[in-house]
């Protein structure tokens, strides 16, 4: 048997499945692709976690659209993070391309040309879905974590909490929010005394100052009803296809406190609302954060720890968590070990930082008789990559230099009457962006404040009218007093005394 004979037989047996799957495209040996040797990713493991990976220009775009598209074929939706903006493309079928044909050709697999159910999201003030959450269904804990407070803070915002939960005041925006905290320290302190204990000024002013930084990135664009229901994110098409939706980024690359506060309740919402459902057929959801780096590298300690026990914990809910970022050393290692399946594109050896990075992601691959995987990593051609995927049994695949198929939509972004036109076919805008702003806690404080001060007035008023009723009273003489004191009296007695006298 020759070599080529037994790497065929080796990536079939490698990656055969019974349940279904999806095709990644056919495996390479020497930089030539093995016609039918496919390289496939079972449905069952993909709650599991991923990464795709490499240098800029390699092709991880791509790759995301290809697991994008598939999954959408399948009937599995899929939430995609668009930071570049050259995503919207997947709503309208591929052109096609000699070159497309060639590839599809040498893989094996007839290329199909479609386009896939979009819907667009936004967190801006860019055309979409609005994406919004109140400041209540982030709780004490999340907001104390996306603000990076102390313990003595952190125990401050759960008072603030705890007062609006007893007096039923909403907490729907920022507003809301820093009113509770204003008012703790001002009208209502002897309130909060009384009933809480006292306030640093110092504290709530340092908390002032962090929310007032979280609004400058945009929060207060994001805080706010109505809220969007997680639920609608797993919306399957009249053909059985998964929703992709798609949230546009684009505005916010230089905004990692607003990008990691959105990643970080959309996670917690969905942890606490999807059932368990731990290892079933196929995953529930899929979720691609492009540029990755951007929530780890401005992340504080305690935000890292949230991201990693939420990446450990919602694989049980049928959701997948994949990173695509230019290197694996981007994602904390804790977060690392959770993905079971890897792409890898072709990273690049400028210097010795790079070569140190290249030695170690060889590392995190399995060993294989065919390659030498730090070599291979450097002469990866665009639309190749090294995949190590989960079988069915959880056991690591084969590692294997892959031929990736080509995304089946378009390569490129949607015309600007395009994407009105896929705006306007949308069933959610209706639904999420008229702007809702409800008697909250900013309102009802501000009414009991301004109650406050007009009773203030009124007691004021009162007051003074009593004492200058009183002023009034001491200074009227009584009438017998005045009569008994008069000059005419006081002659008239004299005179009755001189008489009697003589």
């Amino acid at each position: 048997m020759s070599t080529k004979e037994k790497f065929f037989a080796h990536i079939e047996k490698g990656y055969q499945t019974k349940g279904d799957f999806i095709t990644m495209g056919a495996g390479m040996l020497n930089g030539e692709t093995i016609t039918d040797a496919y390289v496939k990713i079972p449905l069952k493991t993909l709650n599991r976690h991923g990464l795709i990976a490499g240098a800029t220009g390699t092709g991880k775009t791509k790759t995301l659209q290809v697991i994008a598209e598939n999954l959408s074929n399948k009937g599995i939706p899929v939430l995609l993070m668009d930071l570049k903006g050259d995503l919207s493309g997947i709503a309208k079928a591929s052109p096609g391309h000699p070159k497309i044909d060639e590839r599809h050709a040498a893989i094996g697999i007839p290329f199909d040309a479609k386009g896939f159910p979009v819907e667009i999201l936004t967190l801006s003030e860019q055309d979409g879905v609005r994406l919004r959450a109140t400041v209540s269904e982030f709780g004490p804990i999340l907001l104390s974590r996306i603000l990076d407070l102390t313990v003595t803070q952190e125990g401050i915002v759960a008072v603030v909490f705890k007062y609006c939960d007893d007096n039923k005041l909403p907490l729907l925006d920022l507003k809301d929010f820093k009113k509770v905290l204003q008012y703790a320290t001002g009208e209502g302190k002897t309130e909060f005394q009384k009933e809480y204990g006292r306030m640093s000024t110092s504290s709530t002013g340092t908390i002032l100052r962090k929310i007032i930084e979280l609004e400058q990135q945009g929060a207060d664009l994001f805080f706010g009803e109505k809220s969007f229901e997680v639920d609608d994110l797993v919306r399957i098409d009249e053909n059985g296809r998964g929703y992709i939706n798609i949230i546009r980024l684009t505005d916010i690359q230089d905004k990692p406190k607003l990008f990691s506060t959105f990643m970080l309740s959309l996670l917690a919402e969905i942890y606490s609302t999807f059932p368990e459902q731990g290892d079933s057929g196929q995953p529930e959801l899929i979720l691609f954060i492009d540029e990755a780096h951007l929530i780890f590298k401005e992340a504080s300690k305690a935000l890292l720890d949230q991201i990693e026990s939420i990446v450990k914990l919602i694989r049980s809910k049928g959701i997948g968590l994949y990173f695509v970022t230019q290197n694996p050393t981007d994602v904390p290692d804790a977060v690392l070990s959770q993905l079971g399946l890897k792409v890898q594109h072709a990273l690049r050896a400028f210097t010795a930082k790079d070569r140190k990075a290249i030695k170690l992601t060889a590392e995190n691959y399995p060993d294989s008789e065919y390659y030498d995987t730090k070599e291979v990593l450097t002469s990866l051609g665009i639309g190749e990559a090294l995949i190590s995927a989960l079988d069915e049994k959880g056991r690591p695949t084969p590692l294997a230099a892959t031929m990736l198929r080509a995304p089946m939509s378009r390569m490129d972004v949607l015309t600007d009457k395009e994407l009105k036109e896929t705006l306007n076919q949308s069933k959610l805008i209706k639904k999420y962006n008229e702007e809702i702003d409800r008697e909250s806690a900013y309102e009802i404080l501000n009414e009991k404040i301004e109650k406050a001060e007009k009773e203030a007035v009124k007691e004021k008023a009162k007051s003074t009218a009593r004492k200058t009723t009183t002023k009034r009273k001491s200074t009227r003489m009584n009438p017998v007093v005045k009569v008994l004191t008069s000059a005419t009296f006081i002659r008239g007695v004299l005179g009755v005394l001189k008489k009697v006298i003589r």
